[in-house]
């Protein structure tokens, strides 16, 4: 069998979860007692920066994943309008058992962001194990800890 040249889907580009008024009005109520504790103790710039993240907090929360194009190639793998070279990539894994559905970890090799995780549809797992295969290494990565307790609590 012939391994594929390109495999392309589209995907949300984060795992969104819905978030009711009690969870925005926990947000709120964190802030505010931030903004508290910063007045009673005096710093006005940790409150003021505690109204402005707990503002941001809200908004970002409320972000809808737009729709992403990805793609893993011969010459690497697409993510968006980014192409990531398997020589700028370090080091390959797919978690067939996520809850979320199958993912791709990929390790870059940079200093900034150096995870990126896809999500895979189950239809072209092989396809593109086959393309992974021999182009960069396949190692047990996962996502950090904290990430993983952010999405725990709807982040």
């Amino acid at each position: 069998m012939d391994t594929p040249r390109a495999v392309s889907w589209e995907a949300p580009e984060f795992h969104y979860t819905e978030k009711k008024g009690d969870w925005y009005f926990a947000v709120a109520l964190i802030a505010a007692g931030c903004v508290v504790a910063a007045l009673l103790l005096g710093n006005t710039l940790f409150a003021l920066l505690s109204v402005i993240s707990g503002i941001a907090l809200a908004i970002a929360a409320g972000k809808r994943p737009q729709i992403v194009p990805f793609a893993v190639t011969v010459r690497g793998v697409r993510i968006g309008s980014e192409l990531y070279p398997f020589g700028h990539l370090a080091a390959y894994h797919i978690d067939e058992e996520d809850p979320r559905g199958p993912q791709m970890i990929l390790l870059a090799k940079r200093k900034f962001m150096p995870l990126l995780t896809m999500p895979l549809p189950a239809q072209y797992l092989d396809d593109i194990e086959d393309i992974m295969k021999g182009k960069i290494e396949e190692r047990y990565l996962e996502e950090p800890f904290l990430l993983k307790v952010l999405e725990y609590f709807g982040f």
